[in-house]
């Protein structure tokens, strides 16, 4: 399977850059084809420009700045965000990085009111992430994060894609040991998926 791993972090020796590597690595001993994609290393620009957004509905002219990660998205069968999760959402960068790649045309089609999804070639989507807050304070508010990805964007890839959603709360006074738990953690999860 072709996996697409789009990291957002930019510190290359944090924690969510070691669950990184994890993610990169398990898939690749688990015979799938990795194209890595590290948005920060790569100097991917996440502002939408006032031209990009004149041409956002023009499908075709939309696709004229971003067409290798277009090409990277379209030609994935698996996709997997590592990211932190900050103020209960997820970095500039990557918010960046769907405002921009994913255009009409690309991830989905509007007809008549209603959006259409285009990205059936994804049938698997994953995400693992850290947030600094415990567990119960983002079910209390809803986890606007995991239910932009997981309830509305999911909604654009295949209908039969399974998703898996890893999350790793509390990081602000979390042990060691529980760090290196959750990294096995993604490691067993993302061997089968």
């Amino acid at each position: 399977m072709r996996y697409l791993v789009v990291y957002a972090h930019p510190v290359g020796d944090s924690y969510v850059a070691a669950l990184h590597r994890c993610v990169v690595k398990t898939l690749r001993e688990a015979g799938h084809a990795v194209d890595d994609c590290d948005l920060n290393a790569e100097g991917f620009q996440p502002v939408l420009s006032e031209a990009e957004r004149r041409a956002y509905h023009d499908v075709g002219a939309n696709r004229a700045s971003i067409a290798k990660e277009i090409e990277r998205l379209t030609r994935c069968e698996g996709l997997v965000f590592v990211y932190p999760t900050w103020w209960y959402g997820m970095p500039a960068i990557l918010k960046g990085y769907i405002d921009r790649v994913w255009v009409p045309g690309v991830a989905f089609t509007l007809r008549g009111g209603r959006t259409l999804p285009l990205l059936h070639n994804v049938t698997r989507f994953a995400v693992v992430t850290t947030y600094g807050s415990p567990w119960w304070l983002n079910k209390l508010i809803g986890d606007p994060n995991r239910s932009a990805l997981m309830r509305g964007i999911r909604l654009l890839y295949a209908p039969t894609a399974r998703t898996l959603w890893l999350a790793q709360y509390g990081m602000d006074d979390i042990t060691v040991e529980k760090r290196e738990r959750f990294l096995r953690k993604v490691e067993r999860k993302l061997r089968d998926f």
